[in-house]
């Protein structure tokens, strides 16, 4: 994006286009958010002037990231439909408010959704009595069972994918593809993993249902122990709602944020909440986790080939590479393979980490 300034300054011009009847339309206190990969993200406040009275009204301005991104397509209309249907639902997820999909304005496209109170634990343990805590536990994961529970065709979201198709068959190949997109040279460990998962793929789940498809700990803000928003929509789509199971328990397991307080519910009592709210019954965990750990393994694997390549100089990605080896090890002992494989070039080049390490 452009300076914060000048960001401001064009994002009031559209904004006059958008609100015709306002006598005037400004931007103040704009601030960049520096969390996450998938969008660049600044905090505004939209003061709109009528009859001389000042309504002050504080958003979020979500950027389409530069191509190529981490997660391709990229598709801000797609979420921002997403995000308007589930303004009649249970589902706490933010309004969104308007939609440049051209990328005229700022060069590229960008959505405004109101921000919504809460903290947000990503890394952080909760400082907060333990009562607080399981309540935040059963709240995430009533909130779930929310997203599951969507009306598909009351909403229209039912139109997100094809009634047909195989949601499972279709993750797969879709995250195949991205492997084999930007891979160097064979990937046997990662490979192999692909392999177990189409050999033992089970029957998907009889319920079709809206999967959100990041439901990790990190995307629930809170108030107090309420779940006050859930964010990042991303990879949602409709199909199978053990697929998202799969990776809430795969990231549950990590030491860090919600889960890593002493009080907090730990994945068999999570999981079961989540059957009683939803009336979905939680079968196959082994093979959900070990999909969702090759999900994430690729993901991983696309930002490494992304510093590789020049298009970021992010270290972050470059310490998320590292995962890739390990997700990949956590998918096969889900799927009971012991064989001793090698990665492969899954990190960036040694001379590129070199580089930037050096202009840091």
């Amino acid at each position: 994006m452009t300076s914060d300034a000048d960001t401001a300054e064009r994002v009031s011009r559209w904004l006059r286009t958008q609100l015709p009847d306002a006598d005037d339309v400004r931007i103040e206190a704009p601030a960049r958010v520096d969390f996450g990969h998938s969008a660049e993200m600044m905090l505004l406040t939209v003061v709109t002037t009528r009859d001389g009275r000042d309504t002050c009204r504080d958003v979020v301005l979500r950027v389409r990231p530069k191509p190529p991104a981490l997660l391709e397509p990229y598709d801000l209309t797609r979420q921002f439909t997403i995000l308007r249907a589930l303004e009649r639902t249970g589902v706490r997820a933010p309004r969104a408010l308007w939609l440049e999909p051209t990328g005229e304005v700022l060069g590229r496209p960008f959505l405004v959704m109101e921000r919504v109170a809460g903290d947000v634990y990503e890394m952080e343990t909760p400082d907060v009595a333990d009562d607080i805590v399981e309540s935040m536990c059963r709240g995430l994961a009533e909130q779930l069972a929310a997203v599951h529970g969507v009306d598909l065709t009351a909403t229209g979201l039912d139109a997100l994918e094809s009634a047909g198709d195989d949601h499972l068959d279709r993750e797969l190949e879709h995250w195949a593809t991205e492997m084999h997109r930007v891979k160097r040279a064979a990937l046997p460990a990662l490979e192999r993993l692909l392999q177990g998962l189409r050999e033992t793929r089970p029957q998907s789940h009889p319920r079709r249902t809206l999967v959100h498809g990041d439901a990790k700990p990190g995307n629930f803000a809170f108030v107090a122990g309420d779940v006050s928003a859930v964010f990042d929509w991303e990879m949602t789509t409709v199909g199978d709602p053990l697929s998202d199971i799969g990776w809430l328990e795969l990231l549950w397991m990590q030491p860090v944020g919600i889960a890593s307080h002493p009080a907090a519910l730990d994945i068999d009592q999570l999981l079961a909440h989540y059957e009683a709210v939803s009336g979905i019954k939680v079968e196959n965990r082994a093979w959900y986790r070990a999909f969702n750990a090759y999900k994430m393994a690729v993901i991983c694997l696309i930002g490494a080939m992304l510093v590789d390549a020049g298009h970021s100089d992010d270290q972050k990605l470059v310490l998320a590479a590292y995962g890739t080896s390990l997700l990949t090890q956590v998918g096969l002992a889900d799927l009971g393979v012991d064989e001793q494989l090698d990665d492969g070039p899954v990190l960036p080049r040694e001379e590129r980490i070199a580089a930037l390490q050096g202009a840091g």
